[in-house]
């Protein structure tokens, strides 16, 4: 089997494969934060609508996005089983190229929607990033480059807010230009230096019905002892939506922020669950275990998510922040958990059955929060309340909390 995983390349050929994946996801969760600060503006200027139907839209977008992502990620990961990594790869960053050109020069409001759909697609490269990661890596290497993954992705959303805010500032088109060029520029870098990491003999024939997402999700089944588990993951998944699909919109519409404003409270946010994810979590789960530690983070999300919803001033944001981003603590120890319940030759089948999962939580959570967003902020709302979705969000994670403990109860009966 080692011989499959082999590249071709000498080891310096190997680390700039790995360079060239870091900056492949770095690339694509950058689009997806520089689109955060600006978007409400260009949404505004676009359609000719407040913020609070400009909220509404941003969730059609997001729909758009996650759906295309949900029903392309297989499809593309199979591509690549069939006709190697590479193509699959560069042609991703040539979409995003695209996308970026697409939405930096859109006239109308439809033409956001094509730039979305462009870049569900290309986004949806993840799954054959990682399956160059597996196929280039061996022994012990293999979780360190996995990491890079993580590293990329928090790092490109940190950079992508405060490019969106601080760019944004300058012109409305000046990020999605920066955004466009990077990803041209790497795959071009890519075209010449990325070697193939899966040889022809390896290769498969390409199945449809091993490219349903769907097919993924039905077989969450077939694992009847983490069913609660799973409830508990999903509804936190959702509720999360609301900080990320709400949070420029909610501090415009309440507080009138500038999109240098928000751009600082993003990377505020980055940076903490950058620290808590990388370095806190591994602290705290050793110590007090992972059904405790699930528990406490939900309830953690839940105290932020009230206290965001009822904040009366600005500067209160980044205090509130505080709690909430140590809810991310319960993210990963629920995943662990989850894991440990399943053999290990079917973990595979199970995280891509949970990354499906996580994809429908992207398509159902923006789009139910912009819209109680718009519900409540809209001219002649008998209930003025942007704080609406935050709200849900708390209660949706104390739900996950009460299913987590009944879990963890039943279990120990």
């Amino acid at each position: 089997m080692d011989e499959q995983v082999q590249l071709p390349a000498a080891e310096p050929k190997r680390h700039a494969a790995l360079g060239f994946i870091f900056v492949t996801v770095f690339i694509d969760v950058l689009g997806l934060g520089i689109i955060i600060p600006i978007l409400p503006k260009l949404l505004e200027q676009l359609a000719h609508v407040d913020i609070s139907t400009a909220g509404q839209y941003s969730g059609y977008l997001t729909f758009v996005y996650a759906a295309m992502q949900f029903i392309c990620s297989p499809i593309l990961g199979n591509l690549s089983d069939r006709y190697g990594r590479r193509p699959v790869l560069l042609l991703s960053l040539l979409g995003f190229g695209i996308d970026y050109l697409v939405m930096a020069f859109s006239p109308t409001l439809a033409w956001l929607f094509v730039g979305r759909i462009i870049a569900g697609i290309a986004g949806a490269s993840t799954t054959t990033a990682t399956a160059y990661i597996a196929d280039i890596s061996t022994g012990d290497k293999r979780s360190a480059n996995f990491g890079l993954v993580g590293a990329a992705s928090g790092l490109g959303f940190i950079l992508g807010i405060g490019m969106g805010g601080y760019l944004g500032s300058v012109g409305i088109k000046i990020p999605f230009m920066t955004a466009a060029g990077l990803a041209l520029l790497n795959a071009a870098y890519g075209f010449f230096v990325l070697p193939e990491s899966l040889p022809k003999e390896h290769r498969r024939k390409f199945e449809w019905k091993r490219a349903n997402p769907v097919g993924s999700l039905i077989r969450l089944h077939t694992y009847p002892v983490i069913t609660g588990l799973i409830s508990a993951y999903t509804l936190v998944y959702i509720g999360q939506k609301a900080v990320e699909s709400v949070l420029a919109f909610y501090v415009i519409e309440k507080y009138k922020w500038t999109l240098s404003s928000i751009s600082t409270l993003g990377i505020f946010i980055g940076v903490l669950l950058v620290s808590i994810q990388g370095g806190l979590i591994r602290v705290i789960i050793p110590r007090f275990g992972n059904q405790k530690t699930i528990v406490s983070g939900m309830i953690f999300y839940a105290i932020g998510l009230v206290l965001i919803a009822f904040a009366s001033h600005g500067w209160m944001m980044y205090v509130f922040m505080i709690p909430y981003c140590l809810g991310g603590i319960s993210g990963p120890a629920l995943q662990g958990l989850i894991t440990e319940k399943v053999n290990p030759n079917e973990q595979g089948e199970l995280q891509g059955a949970l990354t499906s999962l996580v994809s429908i939580t992207t398509v159902i959570g923006p789009l139910l929060m912009t819209s109680l967003f718009h519900h409540f902020t809209e001219k002649g709302t008998s209930i003025y309340f942007p704080g609406a979705p935050y709200l849900l969000g708390a209660i949706l994670m104390l739900i996950s909390a009460v299913i987590a403990l009944y879990n963890f109860r039943k279990k120990a009966v």
